[in-house]
């Protein structure tokens, strides 16, 4: 448990590395999203999944994916509201806006990732009940 709380802030720092990193190089939001979504796994590996699980509810994940979405979406659309195209960045009237949307879309992606990976991972770990038959004995 020890190693794991020295290890957690080092891997998440990478996942947000690699999420801001991935306009200039190699990796990106999907990539950043998934080393994030795997720091929550190593919590529930380390301290038990129902904690975590607990600590981390569904509604918490709703939230990151649903503000990942609307980040993607806000930056995307808003490049219609000032005359450009679906996410053109140099529609809008500040410097480096491509920079700056582009990791912001990156940011969204990550976040979107991180909460569906995390979910799916709530939702094997929970297993189903074997007493109920399946659709084709039905």
């Amino acid at each position: 448990m020890t190693t794991v709380r020295v290890i957690v802030p080092f891997i998440l720092t990478l996942g947000l590395f690699v999420m801001f990193h991935g306009a200039d190089s190699a990796g990106g939001g999907f990539q950043g999203g998934v080393i994030a979504g795997t720091v929550v796994l190593l919590l529930a590996f380390a301290f038990g999944i129902e904690p975590v699980r607990d600590w981390l509810d569904a509604a918490r994940l709703l939230g990151l994916v649903t503000a990942g979405l609307l980040t993607f979406l806000f930056v995307g659309f808003g490049g219609l509201v000032f005359g450009g195209s679906f996410l053109q960045y140099t529609a809008y009237p500040i410097s480096h806006a491509s920079k700056y949307g582009i990791e912001l879309v990156e940011l969204g992606i990550g976040a979107v990732v991180a909460g569906i990976i995390t979910g799916l991972f709530f939702l094997l770990a929970a297993g189903f009940d074997t007493n109920e038959p399946l659709e084709d004995d039905q």
